[in-house]
């Protein structure tokens, strides 16, 4: 089964830029986005009738925003941590048989740090969420997760140390929730991958030198590691200034 996720940044502005041709490209079984920036009717999205579609809207127009695209139904859906709590629309939990899937956009810090200490508070209710479900069922987790895990997944990491998506603070609540019992599919496949990027300045000529980001995840529960094929990350793919990744599990 292969999973992808996306930050499209704006899925009306993605769709227009290739999106659904992408989709399609990808033979994937499920689609996870994170800032679709739109709201309820605001788009017609023509990817056919093997999807399902779930969307959990943000309050504030234009703002934040998940979705879900699956070729298999789920058992259950959940929108934010707490029932539909969420009011900028980051969450979206779908179960199946298995396992459930958490897609993801973690609230970032913010250039001058303001958003910070709820950034940490939002991280601790957001891991316990998580425990609680593997305590049912696996755990297959997507998206933008707004941090840098190492000095391998920055370019210039003695020139960010300290900023937002690469704080102490950020960096250790991303080891915290690894601690707790999930693993980086990526690094678990390639630990010592170097210039291996999700995200990209808009600034110009930074993409075209690699200058980048690694803080779209793929994590699952540990005890789904032996199911890990492959992870992959979709650098060449444009149409946000993030790229797809993908997970490919085998699963029973």
């Amino acid at each position: 089964m292969k999973l992808v996720s996306w930050n499209v940044n704006g899925l009306r502005s993605c769709v227009n830029k290739g999106f659904v041709d992408y989709v399609h490209r990808s033979e994937a079984d499920i689609v996870c986005v994170q800032e679709t920036k739109l709201q309820e009717g605001q788009i017609e999205l023509a990817l056919g009738e093997k999807f399902q579609t779930y969307w959990n809207y943000a309050v504030k127009k234009g703002y934040s925003g998940t979705a879900v695209f699956t070729k298999h139904e789920p058992l259950s859906v959940r929108y934010g941590i707490e029932d539909n709590e969420e009011p900028e629309g980051r969450i979206l939990t779908l179960e199946f048989e298995a396992y459930y899937l958490v897609t993801v956009y973690t609230p970032n810090a913010k250039r001058d740090l303001s958003r910070l200490d709820y950034r940490v508070e939002w991280e601790d209710r957001f891991r316990g969420y998580l425990k609680a479900l593997d305590e049912v069922k696996p755990v297959v987790v997507c998206g933008d997760l707004n941090v840098a895990r190492e000095d391998i997944d920055i370019k210039n990491a003695k020139g960010n140390r300290g900023n937002s998506g690469f704080t102490e603070e950020e960096r250790g609540k991303m080891n915290e929730l690894l601690g707790a019992g999930f693993v980086d599919t990526f690094r678990h496949l390639y630990p010592d991958r170097a210039d291996a990027f999700t995200w990209w300045s808009n600034m110009p000529g930074v993409r075209e030198r690699n200058v980048g980001w690694r803080i779209d995840y793929f994590l699952v529960s540990e005890k789904l590691a032996p199911a890990i094929v492959d992870a992959g990350i979709d650098a060449h793919v444009l149409g946000s200034d993030h790229c797809p990744v993908s997970l490919t599990l085998a699963l029973d």
